[in-house]
């Protein structure tokens, strides 16, 4: 991890960002307990690693990364989506407006604000995307010629 990323997080768990993270870890628990929603589950424990430490990775759209459809990326998917909306994405959502809004009022808090309102988007319809590094993104970027 270069040096500015790692700040970066180390800036972002002190500024509050681990209370995010273990909201999407909230999320996962109560979709295990349901039984019916441990699909969910795997992909909030992924979302809240990555709301844990967000800079030097990014959310990518799953059919576009690696070049194929799946079942989280087709009418299952949207399905599924509906559901996490439902349960848990709109509250997640909300948690991180508030934290993006809290950090807006600073100079220095509007990287993390920006950060949380992406991860707000993500919390709102997270199936059918993959959490990879920044340079795994752009390497895949160049390979499917959209540089």
């Amino acid at each position: 991890m270069p040096l500015i990323n790692l700040l970066l997080n180390i800036l972002w768990v002190v500024t509050g960002g681990i209370w995010m993270a273990a909201g999407w870890l909230l999320a996962a628990v109560l979709m295990v307990i349901t039984i019916v929603g441990i699909p969910w589950a795997r992909s909030a424990v992924t979302i809240a690693w990555y709301t844990l430490l967000p800079f030097g990775q990014t959310a990518v759209r799953r059919d576009e990364f690696r070049g194929r459809e799946d079942i989280g990326t087709g009418g299952l998917g949207f399905l599924g989506n509906v559901v996490w909306f439902v349960l848990a994405g709109w509250w997640l959502a909300i948690g991180h407006l508030i934290a993006a809004a809290a950090l807006a009022v600073t100079i220095i808090g509007l990287p993390f604000a920006w950060a949380h309102l992406k991860l707000a988007l993500l919390a709102l319809w997270p199936i059918g995307t993959e959490i990879v590094t920044v340079d795994e993104a752009e390497m895949r970027r160049r390979m499917m010629g959209r540089a």
